[in-house]
């Protein structure tokens, strides 16, 4: 696959989602002029994890717009403080709840506390919230639940294999397990995330479903 095709199948994979420098900036801003109408928010870190909350919600059979339900990427675990403040009890009073990574669980336990929802000193009580972590990240979660043979057979149809070979090549990752370097090369730009979060979260067999996404998408 030439490099022009490349792109243009990467463009496609986008529609509808901005892209690019100003890229998370942008979502966010989307994502709160929606927020307007909205009865319910759902936040997230980032513009990968809202692409494939909102692919698999669609795939489920779910229409946010209608539901007035917004997926708010909040530009890191650390942004969330400020919309659990503005949608929340002390604010707008949305129902809320969330998704996140591992390493940025005990961020969001503070944003909560200090938004007034509660003080969750456990995952558990996190999840009675409405918030869920994570194992490692949302990439990490969808690999594992693919297999990394079928997400290699998705990064060939997509031209990227031979540059995830050179990647295997290199010191730091030869030798390594083929789960951490697909997460890797996956994370590798904000486009390259963006667009496998879409095609991960598209080819991911609905019966196995993380359970942090699958307890999210079911709360609603």
């Amino acid at each position: 696959m030439d490099i022009t095709s490349r792109r243009e199948l990467a463009s496609r994979l986008l529609d509808g989602y901005v892209h690019g420098p100003a890229a998370a900036t942008e979502a966010t801003a989307a994502a709160l002029a929606k927020a307007a109408a909205a009865q319910a928010i759902v936040l997230v870190e980032g513009v990968s994890d809202q692409i494939a909350v909102e692919t698999l919600a669609a795939r489920l059979g779910r229409d946010l717009e209608a539901e007035r339900l917004v997926v708010l990427p909040a530009g890191g675990a650390h942004g969330m403080t400020r919309f659990l403040r503005q949608f929340g009890p002390a604010g707008a009073g949305l129902r809320l709840a969330g998704l996140c990574d591992t390493g940025e669980e005990h961020v969001v336990r503070r944003a909560l506390a200090s938004a007034g929802l509660g003080s969750p000193e456990s995952r558990a009580e996190m999840e009675r919230l409405g918030f869920y972590v994570c194992v490692k990240d949302l990439e990490d979660e969808l690999i594992r639940a693919i297999g990394t043979d079928q997400v290699e057979a998705l990064v060939d149809s997509q031209g990227d294999l031979g540059s995830f070979r050179s990647m295997q090549r290199q010191p730091q990752w030869r030798g390594r397990p083929a789960g951490p370097q697909l997460r890797r090369f996956m994370g590798s730009g904000a486009m390259r995330k963006s667009r496998y979060a879409r095609l991960l979260a598209g080819a991911l067999d609905l019966d196995r479903l993380p359970h942090p996404l699958a307890a999210l998408l079911s709360r609603g």
